[in-house]
């Protein structure tokens, strides 16, 4: 599961989703859909973002969702607490509307992002709301808006068009429109990119999450996988260590230079086991400090001196 509160940055973009709570219809009538759609437009508008994709479904929602400032929990919180409100106004109860906290996924490029707006486009298909052949027909998908209007100002095209060499036309939107069918009627392929995007708690290459998690210190989160999470925590020691380095006025070949024991290398070992937790064995390694013993000796008379 994402963790939404925690990753934002500014041109981020998401896979954002979030069902009824106990799986219950939030959007079985046409009135509810509509009352969703109003607030994600206030919300879009609100707090500037940019959708390239989204689809109402009886219980949940899609949203691929870029936010151009470091906004999405303070929007995601407005958004969804003005649209409980008032659909619980309007029907005089009381209680929570959706299951938990939402989920946003982070995703990686261009490519990826493609990946999640076909699959959102389809997501209406997959419900066996509508076939794909009238796929234009669904109201509450971000397809329609493309193919037939109206398009919100904060609805975008381009990525997705650019990425595909596609014009924002009726020719263009009817070769997009194929290609959906495509997918549809080949259902490994098919599998294959909804894997991607459903999966894991980012849609990205294993490098980039990896990076991301250092990044956000998301070192311990459990919706991390294992190898992840290691890679993750050695992106972060070598950012420290490229950072120590530089402070130290130090480079690779300083490393292979001087001694084991040099007071520069002693300093740098203490700041990655202090900022970094970084293991003593890796420490060694990379300052060619000998073994990790030798590294904890180092240290500990560094933090007694």
């Amino acid at each position: 599961m994402a963790r939404p509160l925690r990753v934002q940055f500014a041109g981020a973009r998401y896979h954002v989703i979030d069902r009824g709570n106990y799986r219950q219809p939030l959007f079985a009538t046409s009135g509810a859909a509509h009352a969703f759609a109003k607030v994600l437009d206030e919300a879009a508008l609100r707090y500037g973002w940019r959708l390239h994709a989204h689809a109402l479904i009886p219980n949940h929602f899609h949203l691929a969702l870029e936010t151009p400032d470091p906004n999405l929990a303070e929007g995601m919180h407005w958004m969804l607490g003005t649209f409980a409100s008032r659909f619980n106004r309007f029907r005089q109860e009381q209680g929570h509307l959706f299951q938990g906290r939402y989920q946003a996924r982070p995703v990686e490029d261009d490519g990826h992002l493609v990946r999640l707006i076909d699959y959102i486009h389809l997501n209406p298909v997959r419900a066996g709301l509508v076939t794909v052949e009238r796929l234009a027909d669904f109201r509450w998908s971000s397809f329609r808006s493309f193919v037939r209007g109206p398009r919100p100002v904060w609805l975008t095209a381009t990525t997705l068009l650019e990425h595909l060499g596609l014009a924002d036309s009726v020719a263009g939107w009817s070769r997009y429109h194929a290609g959906l069918a495509e997918l549809v009627a080949d259902p490994l392929r098919l599998a294959s990119g909804d894997e991607l995007v459903t999966h894991g708690w980012a849609i990205g290459s294993p490098t980039w999450r990896a990076k991301l998690a250092a990044e956000f210190l998301l070192l311990d989160d459990p919706g991390i996988a294992g190898k992840e999470r290691r890679a993750a925590k050695e992106a972060r020691w070598q950012s420290e260590l490229r950072f120590a380095l530089e402070e130290a006025g130090k480079a690779a070949r300083d490393i292979a230079a001087d001694p084991r024991g040099a007071a520069w290398k002693v300093a740098v070992a203490e700041h990655l086991r202090r900022q970094a937790g970084a293991p003593y064995r890796w420490i060694a390694d990379v300052l060619n400090m000998g073994c990790a013993s030798s590294v904890r000796v180092y240290v500990s008379k560094k933090i007694n001196m």
